[in-house]
């Protein structure tokens, strides 16, 4: 939720910002830049809900889907689900 919910972008640009991860360069940019209406905390919190009550379901339908942690950098994330388009581990299914 917080990283959806600090995204921004310049309406002017139409460069995106994140609050923490990469600030807008100067003051100004920084006072201009909008939130998207889907990206304000209660609407996330409304759709991780929304997953979390149906997270069994999406996982019995999808069976060869594979889990990637979103926590870290882009690149090991963008490594891990290249290894396994292209060369699939073997994975324990829950």
């Amino acid at each position: 939720i917080e990283r959806l919910s600090q995204r921004r972008i310049d309406p002017v640009t139409g460069e995106r910002y994140h609050m923490t991860l990469r600030p807008a360069p100067t003051p100004n940019i920084q006072a201009r830049l909008k939130q998207n209406p889907k990206d304000k905390e209660e609407n996330i919190a409304k759709r991780v809900d929304t997953y979390h009550r149906n997270i069994k379901e999406l996982e019995e339908f999808y069976e060869d889907a594979f889990h990637v942690n979103a926590d870290q950098d882009p690149h090991p994330i963008f490594e891990f689900i290249e290894s396994c388009i292209i060369k699939p581990l073997p994975c324990k299914k829950k």
